[in-house]
């Protein structure tokens, strides 16, 4: 008798000591992510502080910019807008149709819904480098200078997986009995995709446009060589265009002091830009939310 309670006690021991663990190891790795978030913000920020002036957003580079003169960086605000709006809108009307066809016209362990969800995530962990190369292919092929269209389209083929998987995970969540209730109210498969599925999936469905819209906005190696670099804004698609990622770059491979800190004022812009665009995004899902059956 006595033994069997040794046994039980060690075990609640071992329970305890397991569970005190995992506890600090989750403490830690929380600490650890916030830490790095703050001192990342944190250094941008400071670095940023003698360069940050209203001028910085109100006014296009002017001539001698990158030698220490005066301007902004106006045209890389607009061109990142343009470039991360078009190219997220692009990667949209494709993806939500493909994820809808593998959902609700394919079977449940259909081998082609299977490679194709295969081939999403493999293209989802290709460096956004050869896209940019591909990009810079398909321009030669074409005869397209670099542009606003062009760096829209790589953009775009480089958000298309990351938006397909992510709005793919969430429609799979949907409750059959949902779908199959729409269907015996004499829906078709179509009127059910998009009266049904995508209203339950509006959160999710936002949710995946934020992560992909942050992804190509926040890319340099992708337009690089495909939508070009100009100190203008440009007024047609068929125009090169500026952006933050690649204002950031250049503005650091100076050797000029105060260039290097409108470079960090650029970054703390950008950063910004994401995260009035992510808490904009938080407000629309809550007011959404209450379509969603739970």
């Amino acid at each position: 008798m006595k033994f069997e309670q040794e046994i039980t006690r060690g075990r609640i021991r071992h329970r305890r000591a397991v569970e005190i663990v995992a506890k600090i190891a989750m403490i830690g790795s929380t600490t650890l992510v916030i830490g790095s978030l703050l001192a990342i913000i944190g250094t941008i920020v400071w670095k940023s502080l003698p360069a940050l002036k209203l001028s910085m957003i109100t006014q296009a580079p002017k001539g001698g910019y990158y030698l220490g003169k005066e301007g902004g960086i106006l045209n890389a605000i607009v061109g990142s807008l343009y470039l991360g709006l078009g190219a997220t809108a692009l990667a949209l009307v494709f993806s939500l149709p493909i994820v809808l066809y593998l959902n609700l016209y394919t079977k449940k362990k259909s081998r082609f819904a299977g490679l194709t969800r295969f081939a999403f995530d493999v293209l989802w962990g290709i460096p956004s480098i050869v896209y940019g190369a591909f990009g810079f292919v398909l321009m030669m092929a074409v005869g397209l200078r670099a542009s606003l269209l062009a760096g829209i389209i790589t953009v775009a083929l480089l958000e298309l997986p990351i938006m397909s998987r992510a709005i793919d995970e969430v429609m799979v969540l949907v409750p059959r009995e949902l779908k199959e209730a729409s269907f015996a109210l004499g829906a078709t498969r179509l009127e059910t995709a998009f009266k049904v599925v995508v209203r339950q999936c509006m959160p999710g469905i936002l949710t995946a446009i934020l992560i992909a819209f942050g992804r190509g906005i926040g890319d340099a190696a992708s337009v690089l060589f495909t939508a070009g670099f100009t100190d203008r804004i440009p007024t047609s698609l068929f125009q090169p265009a500026a952006t933050l990622p690649l204002a950031i770059f250049f503005q650091l491979g100076t050797p000029f002091p105060e260039v290097q800190q409108r470079a960090y004022a650029s970054a703390a812009v950008l950063t910004l830009l994401i995260l009035l665009i992510s808490v904009g995004s938080r407000l629309l899902i809550r007011k959404l939310t209450k379509h969603v059956i739970k």
